[in-house]
């Protein structure tokens, strides 16, 4: 096995405040940040063929090795910003992953980044294979609280509590913490997750980090405003597995996926 980041996740097509469909999913902006990185890195992801066509000018220039395995339906969503926050509606949901697909994912990375739009794309028993081969996982916490239903996005914490001794690394929202903990994150709450790492975004404000029974507060700079923050959270993830794979200190793994973000967002101004 050797060093670097595998990203394993389904892409969606997302449809941003009324607009036209776009290309989504963790696949459609990962890139961003590993285009930037000197990490060994690839993205591994799902499709119904009928919805590459979407895909293909992303495909067509993606910056790291894609390989894109076969699925029976896309995740869709709806999704409407005012200010920071956010609703959405699930029009479709993407195929579950198995042990089957991880070996035909062929990865071979110590580091994997796992980044589920709904709870059941990735069940505990795929994580505890991935885990076993002896891969570090980095999750995207929102695969743990957003129900697969379609409708109304439905947020609960009925999610398989075994899913957390698989991983390395846990990357939550602020409201997705309080949902997972049940109350305010804090470093007595996180720590009982039994999580080595858990990093809790704040938007604009940057994030906290927790690890080995201590939390800190990390801010950005500058705050972006006025736009809407669709795959913030996945190049944030992206890129603080990449920076963590490659040995960078956690703080420092932070500042730099901050950055990214940053600069993501400075764009679509």
């Amino acid at each position: 096995m050797k060093p670097g980041l595998t990203v394993l996740a389904n892409v969606a097509i997302d449809r941003i405040n009324d607009a036209e469909p776009s290309a989504g999913g963790c696949p459609s902006f990962a890139g961003i940040a590993l285009r930037t990185i000197n990490v060994e890195s690839r993205v591994v992801t799902r499709m119904a063929p009928t919805d590459r066509w979407l895909f293909d000018s992303l495909i067509d220039s993606y910056p790291v090795p894609l390989s894109i395995l076969p699925a029976r339906t896309s995740n869709g969503f709806q999704l409407r910003y005012q200010g920071e926050g956010r609703t959405m509606v699930v029009d479709g949901m993407g195929d579950a992953w198995g042990p089957d697909d991880i070996d035909a994912a062929g990865i071979d990375t110590e580091w994997v980044h796992i980044a589920p739009l709904l709870r059941d794309e990735f069940p505990v028993a795929t994580l505890r294979y991935l885990a076993a081969q002896g891969h570090k996982i980095s999750f995207d916490g929102q695969g743990l609280i957003r129900k697969s239903q379609l409708g109304p996005m439905i947020e609960n914490a009925l999610y398989d509590h075994e899913i957390l001794p698989t991983l390395t690394i846990l990357k939550l929202a602020e409201e997705e913490a309080s949902i997972v903990l049940g109350t305010a994150p804090t470093v007595e709450s996180i720590s009982s997750l039994g999580v080595p790492e858990v990093v809790v975004t704040l938007g604009s404000f940057g994030c906290d980090l927790y690890s080995e029974g201590t939390g800190q507060r990390v801010p950005v700079s500058p705050r972006v405003l006025n736009v809407h923050t669709t795959g913030a959270g996945d190049v944030f993830s992206v890129g603080y597995a990449s920076f963590r794979s490659l040995g960078v200190p956690h703080i420092q793994a932070a500042e730099q996926a901050s950055a990214l973000v940053v600069g993501m967002l400075q764009s679509r101004l």
